[in-house]
């Protein structure tokens, strides 16, 4: 048998959670130890709020929805070259122009 600290905070929020589905706090804790083995590992993911900026010097980063934003691949002169000569009215024109791309 193992003893395990739990906050007494956090266990008032649950314990009316875990009732309503008919556990006890020491079942859902088995079933999440359960879960860590069946999956290899936690069975949910974990994951700092924000933008985590990759330090790549492209600025490339992933954003909080978890997407990679890879400016290593962009070419930043071809891109300038090309857009010298263009002017836009609208921020709508400009996204158009790019969609077109």
């Amino acid at each position: 048998m193992s003893t395990v600290r739990i906050n007494d905070n956090i266990r008032k929020e649950i314990t009316p959670i875990l009732d309503d589905l008919g556990l006890s706090l020491s079942e859902a804790i088995n079933i999440f130890l359960h879960q860590i083995k069946l999956n290899n590992g936690i069975p949910f993911s974990l994951k700092r709020k924000g933008i985590v900026e990759l330090n790549d010097g492209y600025g490339s980063y992933i954003c909080e929805c978890g997407h990679l934003h890879d400016y290593s691949k962009v070419n930043f002169e071809e891109l300038e070259k090309d857009r010298m000569d263009k002017t836009y009215n609208s921020v709508d024109e400009l996204m158009k122009d790019l969609e077109e791309e």
